[in-house]
């Protein structure tokens, strides 16, 4: 990587790694041709037939090969307490760099989630809402892809993006929003129109959580059994996001105070799911839902509304 050219001489000037890599096969092959020769020079040292002129040639070989070896070796141990050296400060340096790095993406992560949370309160405001219902969905979410087996980052996806389920809502009128009472026909048509309008505001996004956000914001209404909206899809047409936020959303909706009705108390709610287990909702979650209850209840306890 970044050590190409970082090997010193002992006068500092630099070596690349090729040529310390060179220099190190070199002191290998050294090595291995004074084993040799010191093996023949012992060898003809013994055979006393043989001439004192090749006795002394052996003898010239031997010194001069057992010189360079160790001149090599020299070389060879020195530029390999460089490399360590350089290698582990190099490390050290890379590794605050690195960190350096780290803590700026989770920065840029921990604002793109607050941004997201803070778009997502919007479409809560619009319909007057509170903060904490859209805090209440992200924690219910977690709990739900938790126990579905979703990976830790889809569980993560899902419950930092489930704020944005309703940023639609900020093209529907004040006036169906706001309405006291229950809407007609067209007014609900209308109101509808906000699952499309938060995919078409979040879709051209290449950000897997904003992606994550989208496919929650269209497919939160949408039942088990075909008969939600916009789509009609059914059962594991529908992406088990939307599967998830529509159990957690309707859950704290229904157990919420809206400008259209009051909240409804626990058994109420209880058989709501009931009845409408493998109908609007997955039957899974459904059953995921009744087996947790104290921490759904932990949650809505700690995200309480002030009013």
């Amino acid at each position: 990587m970044m050590f190409e050219a970082l090997y010193l001489n002992d006068d500092n000037t630099t070596v690349s790694k090729k040529d310390f890599n060179l220099l190190y096969q070199e002191y290998i092959k050294s090595k291995q041709k004074y084993s040799k020769l010191n093996r023949r020079f012992n060898l003809i040292i013994k055979q006393s037939d043989h001439s004192h002129r090749r006795n002394t040639l052996a003898i010239e070989k031997h010194v001069k090969s057992k010189k360079r070896f160790y001149t090599i070796l020299k070389q060879g141990d020195t530029q390999g307490r460089t490399l360590l050296t350089d290698k582990y400060n190099l490390e050290e340096m890379l590794e605050v760099e690195f960190e350096k790095e780290r803590k700026l993406i989770s920065e840029i992560e921990d604002t793109q989630k607050e941004m997201i949370y803070l778009m997502g309160t919007i479409g809560e405001y619009r319909s007057r809402e509170t903060a904490n219902h859209v805090r209440r969905v992200a924690h219910y979410a977690k709990i739900f892809a938790s126990y579905y087996g979703l990976s830790e980052d889809e569980i993560d996806l899902v419950k930092e993006a489930s704020p944005m389920h309703d940023i639609g809502k900020v093209g529907i009128t004040d006036a169906i929003l706001h309405k006291p009472g229950k809407l007609t026909e067209e007014e609900f048509c209308i109101m509808k129109e906000h699952a499309t309008f938060g995919y078409e505001i979040l879709q051209h996004s290449k950000r897997p959580l904003l992606q994550a956000a989208a496919i929650i914001a269209r497919e939160h209404h949408e039942k088990y059994d075909g008969t939600g909206y916009p789509r009609g899809l059914k059962a594991e047409e529908i992406h088990i996001f939307g599967r998830i936020v529509a159990m957690a959303d309707v859950f704290d909706a229904l157990g919420s105070k809206r400008s259209y009705k009051n909240a409804w108390d626990d058994e109420r709610i209880f058989q709501y799911f009931k009845d409408r287990r493998g109908k609007q909702f997955d039957p899974d979650l459904v059953d995921i839902f009744f087996e947790h209850l104290d921490e759904f209840f932990e949650i809505r306890e700690k995200f309480k509304d002030n009013v």
